[in-house]
């Protein structure tokens, strides 16, 4: 019988004192800027128009950035814990037509670049593997300067405006009361903040999907996230899509795994993209573009400015454009992956800017952030930031200059420097924006055209399969159920009601409540003087369900199993040609052996031989491997008897993770969750076992697993 949904209870004393002194700081109090001037909108850049670009005017929105990218030193303010490495880029064929961006017109250049990935919301000492989202910034060292395309592992993001993003970092962080909690969006001033911002639900898709915890940095997507310009020597423009996509697949862990991890490994990550590359298993990624005709700007069911939605790749397909690699660690931390400076607003000829108003905020903020962050405006000669084109300018002095500049001139127009530097011409490299006519009036509003906050998060939610589908309802239910607050739980019931019902009432079950009557709620574009009836509207966009916004239906490009972890369980007495059939098949096809046992150092097999010991079961967990395989030995019946082993091989089959044990090793299953069956991801009696098992592990996990589990 279906339990009844807990009634709402009233608030604890405690809690309601706690109301009322938030209340009598918060009533009848008008909002201000520092200087005590009355703010009427503060969701709403500046804007030449409601699609028009950022104006620098915006004397609210740079005092409102400005504070808070100075909150935080010298620490990033987000994205603190980062991983870094050195590579390349090679193109594949020019891409004159669309562009006259020199790197991407020359294939017999390898451009150099350094990539930085990291959580957003924890601080430098938080794991790897909190639910959250991933930056992925690339810096290329162009033959015209430096390229930053600062990008992300999802698509879209919360907010559509950047006057948010202070606010919505203020909601994610943790609490200012107690710095509670570290890196975890799961309670009340995140979701309260969420709760009221209709705009962010196709972003929280996302987010509370299994996307938020990757297996590895090395098996994320990347995304430019915003629509940025290409500009040919005709000066045409074309509005270009970014993405990257990894050669080894996208894969994830399981929410339970993450946890798990952040306690046996918190530098998961870390660790794994630093061995891969020192293994030579060099990461790579796909980067490819969609690229739309100016013409085609108002053709689609959404608005391409808008940073919450994506543009299907059924509407328009991702073309390769060249290869990603990353090769080389880097030889320091801080001097590398800490003092990198990205910035959006770093561009070359050829590339540039749209007016939409989240990257608009970013070209006015990050400049700002390096300032406090690295302390000079001389951040640009840092080794790692150095263009490995010349540089010639008239800036001097200030703290930490490298430069030792000579002569006697540092302004233009001069004479007594021979006019130098110069200004180029467009024909020689020299920059010049593309010439976007713009006629408008200054206006604090969003368009109208960014309404539709919940048509492709259905599109999202829809183009999963139903294990992903599930996943993102315990998501949510383990969010939400960390979450006092009871209006905030239903507030955010109701937005997701308008996403899907169905997903809406299965997360309601898992909270003990009802689903809310749909509301309309305030769309949080418009100001306080402005039309309050603009509310968010529903489409009915043409693609109803994607392929490659699942990452079960696109599994990997090749089946690979190449840098995958295989823990071999073991003990002494273990079979000699057990071991070394199933690590010699596994290790031709890329993967990587652990010998697990009950200590470190060596073990006898069989025959009498010592086998070396990677970890032993005190140090070792299932949650740090692929997929397990207990060889055959004299000794299985002993092994069976540990508990750590029983814990190892419960745990990888709660999971879905392949499980292989050979000829007598299958008594070691006998008392776990894992028994022998082929049809469930649990391999033991074939002919050729290694060969099955290699199989099953190219797929990365047994899903229909998890409805027994």
């Amino acid at each position: 019988m279906k339990e009844k949904p807990t009634p709402i209870k009233e608030l604890s004393d405690a809690k309601q004192q706690d109301l009322e002194k938030n209340r009598s700081y918060s009533d009848n109090r008008a909002m201000t800027t520092d200087q005590g001037l009355k703010i009427n909108d503060d969701n709403n850049s500046l804007k030449a128009g409601d699609r028009g670009s950022a104006l620098l005017e915006d004397f609210i929105l740079r005092e409102k950035i400005t504070h808070f990218d100075h909150e935080r030193i010298p620490e990033r303010v987000v994205h603190a814990r980062g991983s870094g490495a050195h590579g390349y880029f090679k193109l594949y064929k020019p891409l004159n037509k669309y562009t006259k961006a020199k790197f991407l017109n020359d294939t017999t250049v390898n451009t150099p670049i350094f990539a930085r990935i990291s959580t957003v919301a924890g601080s430098r000492g938080s794991t790897d593997l909190p639910r959250d989202v991933r930056g992925f910034a690339l810096k290329f060292y162009t033959q015209e300067g430096i390229y930053d395309l600062v990008g992300n592992n999802m698509p879209v993001f919360f907010i559509q405006d950047a006057m948010k993003f202070p606010d919505l970092i203020h909601a994610v962080k943790g609490e200012p009361h107690n710095e509670i909690p570290q890196a975890a969006s799961a309670h009340d001033t995140f979701w309260d903040f969420i709760s009221l911002m209709p705009e962010s639900m196709h972003m929280i898709m996302w987010a509370m999907s299994d996307r938020a915890i990757p297996r590895s940095l090395r098996m994320m997507e990347g995304f430019g996230v915003h629509t940025f310009r290409f500009i040919n020597d005709k000066n045409e423009s074309h509005f270009v899509k970014f993405h990257w996509k990894p050669k080894l697949g996208t894969h994830a862990v399981l929410w339970d795994e993450a946890q798990k991890i952040s306690g046996k490994n918190s530098d998961f990550h870390k660790l794994d993209l630093w061995e891969a590359i020192d293994q030579g298993n060099f990461p790579e990624w796909e980067l490819g573009v969609q690229i739309i005709p100016e013409a085609d700007e108002h053709k689609f069911d959404f608005d391409l400015l808008d940073p919450t939605k994506l543009v299907p790749e059924e509407v328009v397909p991702v073309t390769p454009i060249g290869k990603i690699v990353l090769n080389r660690n880097p030889d320091n931390f801080f001097a590398e992956t800490e003092q990198i400076a990205f910035h959006p607003g770093h561009i070359v000829p050829g590339i540039d800017f749209t007016n939409d108003p989240l990257l608009q905020g970013r070209l006015f903020s990050y400049t700002d952030t390096q300032l406090s962050r690295l302390g000079s405006p001389n951040f640009h000669e840092i080794p790692i930031n150095r263009s490995i084109a010349p540089v010639h300018n008239n800036q001097r002095d200030a703290s930490m200059r490298q430069e030792i500049n000579t002569g006697k001139v540092a302004y233009f127009p001069n004479s007594l420097g021979g006019g130098c530097p110069f200004q180029s011409k467009i024909a020689d490299g020299g920059f010049t924006s593309y010439d976007e006519r713009i006629e408008a009036r200054k206006v604090r509003e969003r368009s109208t055209s960014f309404a539709d906050h919940f048509s492709q998060a259905r599109l999202f939610f829809d183009s999963q399969t139903p294990t992903e589908q599930n996943h993102i309802i315990k998501a949510l239910r383990f969010e939400l159920g960390k979450v006092e607050t009871v209006a905030i739980r239903l507030r955010t019931l109701g937005l997701l009601a308008q996403i899907d019902n169905k997903l809406a009432t299965k997360v309601a079950e898992g909270l003990g409540l009802e689903v809310p009557q749909p509301e309309k709620p305030m769309n949080k574009g418009v100001g306080a003087d402005a039309d309050e009836s603009q509310e968010p509207i529903q489409k009915n966009q043409k693609v109803k369900s994607s392929d490659a916004l699942s990452m079960i239906k696109n599994p990997t490009l090749s089946n690979t199993i190449a840098t995958r972890q295989i823990a071999f369980l073991c003990n002494e007495g273990v079979n000699d040609e057990s071991v070394e059939n199933m690590r010699n098949a596994l290790e031709t096809a890329g993967a990587t052996v652990k010998i697990i046992a009950p200590h470190l150092g060596t073990i006898k097999t069989e025959k009498g031989k010592n086998l070396t010991v990677d970890q032993s079961y005190l140090i070792a967990a299932s949650v740090l491997f692929d997929g397990t395989f207990i060889p055959d030995g004299k000794n299985s019946k002993d092994l069976a008897q540990m508990p750590e082993v029983r814990e190892f091989i419960n745990d990888s089959f709660k999971h879905c993770k392949f499980i292989a044990a050979d000829n007598r090793a299958k008594e070691v299953l006998k008392n776990t969750d894992a028994k022998p069956n082929t049809d469930m991801g649990v391999l033991t009696d074939s002919a050729n076992l290694s060969k099955d098992f290699i199989k099953k592990l190219g797929t990365h996990r047994f899903w229909q697993r998890e409805k027994l589990v």
